[in-house]
């Protein structure tokens, strides 16, 4: 789902930019207020694992890949305000430090993989709760089925914004049809990472999920909790894992929306990124002729970035609500 400059008119680029920027600041008003102190290292945390997630591209089916979105899962965690907000850190990483997304860009492209699958995911999450049972059962559920619908969301809200700013002449019902076909398959990837990743948090740290507060303390009274401190370094450690050995395991075909575009024709509206010289462009490193050290050093140092960049955003927050007190 990174766009590339130029898939959609600059209009369209200048739209959805001022409507990230709005619903982002918004999120970040909400977040401060809501920020516990506990939370700070934990967003931190999850934009690093959703960059690391990110690498690893699955396959789908046809020669066309997925990757998590991770939109649905950091609403689900830490609240959907902080989700938005911590996958726009991400999307705001790759695009500059990774040269994965446009630049002018960046408008759609946080809408379609932060706000739209952080906030429509919770709203699918919270409907998908009243319909199943309540305890850890149905809050692993709800997860799996909630972000995976997060996916066929982020795919329906491009096509809309192709059927007002469409750079070639390609009918939005072709668009629309190939891009929600495609991402339903990717959704049941989005769906089982997101599920794991809450079942696991939720058997050593559930009062860390924000979406089931109703359950966190039935687990805590069974004595279900690991000292945070473990849990941050734990979770850093699976997140540097992920990002240098799973990411090797990554398959090379293009994900959804490069395929859609290649099929139906608008492949060639996307432009090269301004910035594909950088360091770290298409998660290489320059200098570096083995690929698989090259990968591990780009993923290594993202993971990092991208952790300094989420708690010393949330950081700022928190002391700055502190001292509004």
């Amino acid at each position: 789902m990174h766009a590339p400059d130029g898939f959609l008119t600059a209009g369209t680029a200048v739209a959805t930019g001022a409507l990230s920027v709005s619903t982002i600041t918004i999120a970040l008003k909400q977040a401060k207020e809501q920020m516990a102190e506990k939370m700070v290292p934990l967003a931190g945390i999850a934009a690093a694992f959703v960059f690391a997630a990110q690498m690893f591209n699955f396959p789908v089916a046809g020669g066309t890949t997925g990757h998590l979105l991770g939109g649905a899962l950091a609403a689900i965690l830490l609240g959907p305000h902080v989700g938005a907000v911590v996958v726009t850190v991400v999307v705001v990483v790759q695009a500059l430090a990774f040269a994965d997304g446009g630049i002018t860009a960046l408008g759609y492209n946080v809408l379609n993989m932060a706000i739209i699958p952080a906030y429509g995911g919770f709203a699918a999450y919270a409907g998908f709760r009243r319909l199943l049972p309540r305890g850890g059962g149905g809050v692993i559920a709800a997860t799996g089925l909630a972000a995976g619908a997060s996916v066929v969301f982020s795919a329906a809200a491009f096509s809309i914004q192709w059927l007002f700013g469409a750079t070639a002449p390609v009918p939005f019902d072709t668009v629309f049809g190939a891009m929600v076909g495609v991402h339903i398959l990717i959704g049941i990837g989005e769906g089982v990472i997101s599920a794991l990743t809450v079942a696991a948090v939720l058997s050593s740290r559930p009062d860390l999920v924000f979406g089931a507060r109703d359950v966190a303390q039935a687990r805590l009274d069974q004595g279900i909790r690991v000292p945070l401190r473990a849990f941050v370094i734990g979770s850093f450690v699976v997140t540097i894992l992920v990002a240098t050995v799973v990411s090797q395991f990554a398959v090379d075909d293009p994900d959804g929306l490069e395929v859609v575009a290649e099929e139906a024709g608008f492949i060639a509206s996307g432009q090269e990124h301004g910035l594909s010289d950088s360091i770290f462009a298409d998660y290489a490193t320059a200098g570096i002729n083995n690929k698989s050290l090259s990968l591990a050093i780009a993923g290594t140092a993202g993971t990092i970035i991208t952790l300094a960049v989420g708690y010393g955003l949330f950081r700022a927050l928190r002391q700055r609500e502190k001292e509004s007190k």
